[in-house]
């Protein structure tokens, strides 16, 4: 199994606004119930062309339109490169990351804790990973 965690750089410190992370880290999960662990597979960057703010703002609000078609496609993009992933950790996530999500199979899991590091998120939500 395949959990995708948005991610600010290879320090794999945690980016909450998943349509606008830099990266994605795309971990293996194995083993069952409390036995689970992880293990970084790579990280990926994220394959949006039309982010041209400053990515250390993860609390970004977009000032066009969720129905503009070139921004949807935007987004679909991102749902391609992680559609191998069968999760996604959010903190944040617009309707257009979550129908993109949706439509590559990929399923939504949010986190409202306070952990800065995505292996550590992992162990948090390990038993939400079905």
């Amino acid at each position: 199994m395949r959990i995708a965690i948005p991610v600010k750089d290879e320090s794999l410190k945690f980016f909450g606004n998943a349509g606008h992370t830099p990266n994605f880290a795309i971990y293996e999960m194995s083993g069952s119930g409390m036995f689970r662990s992880f293990k970084l597979q790579e990280i990926r960057q994220n394959p949006r062309t039309d982010l041209d703010h400053e990515h250390d703002d993860e609390q970004h609000e977009c000032s066009h339109g969720h129905d503009d078609a070139a921004h949807i496609a935007q987004h679909d993009k991102m749902g391609h490169v992680l559609e191998d992933c069968n999760y996604i950790v959010v903190r944040r996530a617009c309707k257009n990351t979550a129908n993109t999500m949706k439509n590559n199979g990929v399923n939504i899991i949010k986190y409202t804790g306070e952990a800065p590091q995505s292996e550590a998120i992992l162990r948090e939500l390990a038993i939400k990973f079905q």
